[in-house]
Parts: C-alpha cells; sequence; structure tokens
C-alpha cells in the first residue's frame, strides 16, 4: 500500500469517527427537545443501544482497514494504519478540548 494512502485513510477515519461523535452528541445534547422526556424503560434502551451501535461504527472506522490489512499479509502496513489513525484521533481530540476551553 501507498504511503500516501497510509496517511490517508487515518485522517479520513478520525475525521469519521469526529463527525459520528459529533451526530452522537447532538442528539444527547437535545434528546429531551426531540424525544420528550423518558418515562418509562425503552428509554435507557434506546441509549444502551446507541451505545453499543458506537462502539460498532467507531470500532469498524478505527479498526476495518487495519484488520483487512492485516488479513492480506500486509501486517507492517496494518500496524502503521492503526498507529496513525491513532494519532490522529489523538490531535482530533486535543482540538476539540481546546475548542471546548477557548469556547467555555
Amino acid at each position: 500500500m501507498k504511503n500516501k494512502k497510509i496517511l490517508l485513510w487515518p485522517l479520513v477515519n478520525a475525521l469519521g469517527v469526529f463527525i459520528y461523535v459529533m451526530a452522537v452528541a447532538w442528539v444527547l445534547t437535545n434528546g429531551e427537545r426531540i424525544f420528550g422526556q423518558m418515562q418509562n424503560f425503552w428509554g435507557p434502551v434506546a441509549f444502551l443501544l446507541l451505545f453499543v451501535f458506537s462502539a460498532l461504527v467507531t470500532g469498524l472506522l478505527v479498526f476495518g482497514r487495519p484488520v483487512y490489512l492485516w488479513l492480506n499479509n500486509l501486517k507492517k502496513e496494518a500496524v502503521e494504519m492503526l498507529l496513525c489513525t491513532a494519532a490522529a484521533l489523538c490531535i482530533v481530540t486535543v482540538i476539540a478540548f481546546v475548542i471546548n476551553i477557548i469556547l467555555k
């Protein structure tokens, strides 16, 4: 796999995780306005299902392509991509904290 793609995919994956997390955070922030006050069993069920689904989506974005590469005997590239994705997610997280501090 070319070095450009090894660097491009982690950025795309990290941005995908960021966008997905922003969407879920928006739903959670506006949940009462959208769904009303939850007064029964199904509110916590929906929240936990969203939590499990979020683990699936972010897991696929972070680990999907590295696992694919690993299974195709591109082990060095798989590890590189995973580490680059972790670094990109770390940078996105730091940026989110900085924005939060600035807007506070």
